[in-house]
């Protein structure tokens, strides 16, 4: 089963690569971006025995740093 687990950066957080992004796309003559924040997206094929608690373990012990950013899991059915 695949699994995606997106993690992006608390509100309030400072984000440079979300604002090195705005400005790239205003230096591009694109104009109405109000705001940007970066995050990333982890893709995890995993066993169907694999549970939600053992992924929500992963993501707090490793893939997310609680003290700057959330994250979401979703399981992607076949």
């Amino acid at each position: 089963m695949k699994v995606r687990i997106s993690i992006s950066l608390k509100p309030g957080v400072l984000d440079p690569q979300g604002r090195a992004i705005h400005h790239a796309l205003e230096g591009l003559g694109f104009s109405g971006i109000e705001d940007v924040r970066a995050g990333r997206l982890i893709e995890l094929e995993v066993a169907d025995s694999v549970t939600d608690e053992q992924l929500d373990e992963m993501c707090r012990k490793l893939l997310a740093n609680l003290v700057i950013e959330n994250y979401s899991i979703q399981r992607i059915a076949p």
